[in-house]
């Protein structure tokens, strides 16, 4: 991808531009999402969607700033907005291009006019800047922006009340608002010092969500606008509008922290720099002490999984060791205070405290093994003891060394509800579980020998024999030649689903080379697509394909079908594991694959999951972090794997007729032979 480019023509069709979204956060755990032509199509939509404490609550306090270009006292609205389906004003036809980097931006042309608009969300404050700059006019031009607030939980959506304070305070450049007591003011100013504030209080009702009602949801909102600022603008002149929780001091300073905020921003170029990119927007600071993850926007908040799962990605492939240790240690203080450790709580999915030794595993080739005993050491213990002791009699070590999870509720990343009734209950042994718990134990088997931990050693030197012995015993398909996806005391499901991948690629594994190239081989003919591993085999009678937007079709799908991005993880690894260097080619081959993905749904991210049929639809939250951390993981691998280039040789001057030349190394596919 030679960068993030748009059809211009499309620009103006809505089915094109309003299934385009972008995001910018602030780090903190604000954002601003909307679509590429500013039209608000989800709740979770608005300009400045911020928390207003230390919770993972966030709500959405600016929802949208309407604009309008004002020549020979004819307004022109550039707003779009969607009334009972119907789009009023239509501001989109007069979009002429949108560009996604260095910062989101939107040129309008109205006539003579020409309009450049810059949306800046700037990171570690809770600020929101927007630039226009007018390009081109032929006479006397005014502006007009009229801000529409919400200030209500992203979750929920505003109603017209008696309640809401509909004053605007004046500060120097602009006016405050408050809608409600308990939310932080909002400080909106202009650069222009003679800038004008009209109070006009007024609700505007019914803004219609078409894609919450698609999911089955309410979608209809009314939203609060306290009046609007007027400004002439010449030819050739920018100002900027700020909305932020804290007042800025003067027209100098809204220019100032603009130009040094679009000068810190990054181009994104390329796939991986987009990801790389999208990876930064996950890892949030709730005040001096909290580093988390968030699992994926709009609406997700942080989940220990979702973290531990894709921190690896997020963080230690461009190298922010720092960030990922203070999102462990966030973690650690978590799992010490949750009763986690104690066998009091039961965790919302029980694999979850043990994806923290695969975090581990990676970040010991960045920080030295010494170190990372110091400082996990216990917690890794303690972990392993908590599944030891058990959470009652729904989740404990049997043993035969292997891990029981039974509950009334799902109790793995499967574990989707509909109708009241779990879709994949994978009572018993689920087989990742047992994976993760095997690799968790040797790994700190291994560490403590080599930090002197004695005791521990003698302890638990047994447990992964004991474990593999009952893996392979009950797991192992020998006639079908893959891993069962559960087994309890009635059942070995046999349903092929991505969950074995995870028992392949895992630093240690249970599964012999034989073993392994069998399973890979059922992998990649029934579960491997251009946008990850399907949760189920097309083959099977419960496999759901492509599917409606309602939400419960997309959960009944979501679990028996859907491709996801974070299982090629450990499919690519094991590939690379048997095949070395020779998967190289492969491997880009699958990352390449996405490449177009990044202009489909949210700019520059990748989503959730997929429909498991071609085109392989993009579904879930729109910007997902396992997803995009998958994917960097894969990077990743590849630049480990790839064999080095050799230095260039000039050639002689007195050579004639002679020329450079390198042979390639030939490529061999590894996928050929785990074909065979």
């Amino acid at each position: 991808m030679s960068g993030l480019t748009f059809d211009k023509r499309e620009l103006c069709n809505l089915e094109y531009s309003l299934d385009r979204e972008m995001l910018a956060t602030d780090r903190r755990g604000g954002y601003m999402s909307t679509t590429i032509i500013g039209c608000n199509t989800r709740k979770y939509h608005g300009l400045m969607v911020a928390p207003i404490d230390q919770s993972d609550r966030t709500f959405v306090l600016l929802s949208s700033l309407d604009e309008t270009v004002i020549q020979h006292d004819q307004p022109f609205h550039l707003a779009i907005h969607r009334f009972n389906g119907v789009y009023e004003p239509r501001g989109h036809k007069y979009i002429t291009d949108f560009e996604y980097t260095p910062t989101p931006t939107i040129t309008y042309r109205i006539g003579g006019v020409v309009l450049r608009k810059e949306l800046l969300w700037i990171h570690n404050r809770t600020q929101l800047m927007i630039r226009y700059t007018l390009v081109d006019a032929h006479s006397e031009t005014t502006l007009r922006l009229r801000p529409l607030l919400a200030f209500r939980d992203k979750h929920a959506l505003s109603k017209a009340n008696m309640e809401a304070d509909g004053k605007a305070y004046p500060i120097p450049y602009g006016v405050k608002c408050r809608l409600y007591e308990g939310f932080p003011w909002l400080h909106m100013q202009v650069s222009k010092a003679d800038a004008e504030f009209v109070a006009v209080p007024d609700w505007y009702y019914n803004f219609e969500y078409h894609k919450e009602l698609a999911r089955g949801y309410e979608g209809h909102e009314d939203l609060l606008s306290t009046g609007y600022f007027e400004f002439k603008i010449n030819k050739g002149e920018s100002v900027i509008f700020s909305a932020a929780t804290d007042l800025m001091a003067s027209p100098e300073t809204i220019s100032a922290v603009y130009e040094s905020a679009l000068a810190r921003r990054t181009h994104k170029i390329d796939l991986i720099s987009c990801l790389e990119h999208s990876a930064r927007q996950f890892v949030i600071r709730r005040g001096d002490n909290r580093a988390e993850v968030i699992a994926g926007y709009p609406w997700f908040g942080t989940f220990m999984e979702d973290t531990f799962m894709a921190l690896p990605g997020l963080t230690l492939t461009q190298g922010r060791k720092d960030d990922c240790i203070d999102v462990l240690n966030t973690a650690v203080r978590d799992l010490k205070t949750s009763g986690i450790l104690e066998g009091k709580t039961l965790p919302a999915t029980v694999d979850a405290p043990l994806w923290f030794f695969f975090t581990l595993q990676q970040l010991e080739e960045h920080i030295t093994q010494k170190e990372l005993w110091a400082k996990y050491g216990d917690i890794m213990k303690g972990i392993l003891e908590a599944f030891r002791r058990g959470f009652g009699e729904e989740v404990k070590l049997h043993p035969n060394g292997l891990i029981w999870a039974s509950a009334e509720r799902p109790l793995t990343w499967m574990g989707t509800i509909v109708d009241g009734m779990p879709i994949t209950p994978r009572r018993g042994y689920p087989v990742e579980l047992q994976a993760l718990w095997y690799n968790a134990v040797e790994y700190t088997l291994a560490v403590a020998k080599k930090q002197g931990d004695k005791a521990f050693v003698a302890e638990w030197k047994d447990e992964p024999a004991k474990t593999r012995n009952a893996f392979i015993s009950k797991f192992w398909l020998e006639e079908e030649g893959y891993l069962a996806d559960y087994v309890n005391y009635d059942e070995v499901n046999k349903f092929i689903r991505c969950n074995m991948a995870v028992a392949c690629g895992l630093n240690y594994r249970m599964l012999n080379d034989e073993q392994l190239v069998a399973t890979l081989q059922t992998i990649h003919q029934h579960l491997l697509t251009p946008r990850g591993l399907r949760t189920l085999s097309p083959r099977n009678l419960l496999y759901k394909s492509n599917y409606n937007e309602d939400q419960r079709s997309q959960d009944l799908a979501s679990r028996n079908g859907s491709a996801w991005v974070w299982p090629l993880m450990f499919y690519v690894k094991a590939c690379f594991e048997l095949g070395g260097a020779n998967y190289v080619a492969e491997a880009e081959s699958i990352v390449e694959a996405f490449d177009e993905e990044l202009q489909t749904k949210c700019v520059g991210s990748l989503s959730e999951r997929f429909e498991g049929d071609p085109p392989h639809a993009p579904r879930g939250s729109v910007s997902h972090a396992t997803s995009v951390a998958g994917l960097l993981f894969i990077n990743d691998l590849i630049k480990k794997y790839a064999p080095k280039k050799p230095a260039r040789k000039s050639c002689k001057k007195a050579a004639p007729k002679t020329e450079c030349s390198e042979e390639k190394p030939k490529r061999k596919c590894v996928r050929k032979s785990v074909k065979k």
